[in-house]
Formats: C-alpha cells, structure tokens, sequence
C-alpha cells in the first residue's frame, strides 16, 4: 500500500469543474513528484474534464445546469478514490485493483488508462447519474449522456499520437493489437458507458440498503475484470511485454507526454 504522504488539498469533494480539474492538477504533480504511473490517467482524465468543460460552455447539452452537475460527481469519485489510496485507506475494489498494478512494472501505459476507465465508467459511472438526478428525471437525461460520447471521440486521436509518443512502434504493430483509437472508442463508450446506463436505471428505483448490495456486487465484477485488462492471456500478455519494453522514457516523462 503507498503510504507516501499526500496534500490534503483533495481531502474535500469539489464543488465545481474548475475546482476538480485544481484538484486532478494536485494529483498529477504528486505523480510527477514520485514517479507513480497513477499519473497516467490522471493525466488523461484532466483532458476530458477541460473539453467537457468546453463542451458546456458552447451549450452542446439539453441541460448544461444537470450535466455539469453529473461531471462534478463523477470526478468526486474519482478524486475520492485517489485520496484514501493515497492516505492508506481502502478505495472500492475496482480502484484498489487499478491502484494496485501502478506500483508493478509491466503494465503498458495503455493498460493503466484501461484499468483506470474500467474502475471509473464500469462502477462510478452508472452511481453519479443515480447520484446525480432522481430516478423519475432519468429518461430526460439520456440524451445529454450519450452526447458526452462526442467528448470523448474527440480525444481519441490525441490519446493515440502520444501513445506513439512513448511507444514509437505503435503503428507498425496493429497486426498484434487493436489500434489504440479503437479500443479507447470499444471500451470507454460503445461498451462501458451503455453498461454504465443500464448499472444506473437498475439502482435508481431501489432503496439506499438495496442499492449499497448492487453497489457491491458490482464493484466486485468490475474489479475481477481487471485482471483481464492486466493479465488478458499468454499470448496477448507476451505481445504486451514486447511492447513494454520498448515504451521509452521514464514515468514522469509518460505523464507530461499525456499531458
């Protein structure tokens, strides 16, 4: 467990967009500071706070006032989650196993972005919608959330040319793994958010005992999934060494090129 001390400056959920990407800004240069690949997705995660954020302000949602609201709760889970790993406490399971793989070597980068949006759409999405409107405004929403998928299809190609950045061979070796564009697009919105939808029209109309059971079990799932993002076979965790090893720079550099 890190037990490597860390500002308090996270301890209080934000209130704000802006007072969440200050917050995930703290975050990223405790990572800098100490080499931890928990960067990694802090680094890609301001980035989409920043454009959704822009998103907003051009009035792309039906209801900016209930979006940016969702925002806000959704990164609070996240930013949660970092503090009590951080501090020693226990996060959710489906964080503690994303936590977890950054104190190990081999995990691609891409890997820990993988982990990091499993934990965070799989599980915290599905709670901050429930957390964010009562059940019975849960329709009227739905649009709004699928526009997000726009927010995030625009970050893509950014993501895949800095994983070029750090690993230059990533085009020549589409042949052994799925273009980095199209396994962010596959995971994070085609596949988990639709899940993650689905998670919340199921707890909405349970009651809070009923809905900390669901909660539960579905951690526990998410968290099992991860060993397959982190350990996905023979053969694919051969190629993903092979890659590993050829990922240049050091940690700290891996961040500020994802930044």
């Amino acid at each position: 467990m890190v037990t490597t001390a860390f500002p308090d400056s996270i301890s209080k959920p934000a209130s704000s967009i802006n007072g969440a990407i200050e917050q995930i800004n703290h975050i990223i240069s405790w990572a800098k500071q100490n080499n931890s690949r928990i960067g990694y997705f802090a680094a890609l995660y301001r980035q989409i706070l920043e454009q959704t954020k822009i998103s907003i302000e051009q009035n792309m949602f039906e209801n900016n006032l209930r979006i940016t609201r969702l925002t806000v709760i959704f990164a609070n889970r996240y930013i949660h989650a970092c503090f009590q790993y951080l501090t020693g406490q226990q996060p959710t399971q489906s964080w503690l196993a994303a936590f977890q793989e950054t104190q190990h070597w081999r995990p691609l980068v891409l890997q820990h972005l993988l982990l990091g949006m499993n934990a965070h759409i799989n599980l915290d999405l599905g709670i901050a919608v429930v957390d964010t409107v009562p059940a019975s405004e849960l329709p009227d929403m739905k649009n709004d959330f699928d526009k997000i998928n726009v927010v995030l299809a625009s970050q893509v190609e950014g993501v895949q040319q800095k994983l070029a950045g750090i690993w230059p061979l990533l085009r020549f070796f589409n042949n052994f793994v799925a273009e980095a564009d199209d396994i962010v697009i596959n995971f994070s919105m085609e596949k988990a958010r639709e899940a993650a939808w689905s998670f919340a029209e199921s707890l909405a109309p349970l009651s809070e005992e009923l809905r900390a059971q669901e909660i539960l079990k579905k951690d526990q799932l998410v968290a099992m999934f991860s060993e397959v993002i982190s350990r996905p076979g023979f053969a694919k965790s051969f190629v993903c060494l092979m890659i590993r090893l050829g990922e240049r720079g050091t940690t700290r550099q891996h961040i500020e090129i994802l930044e």
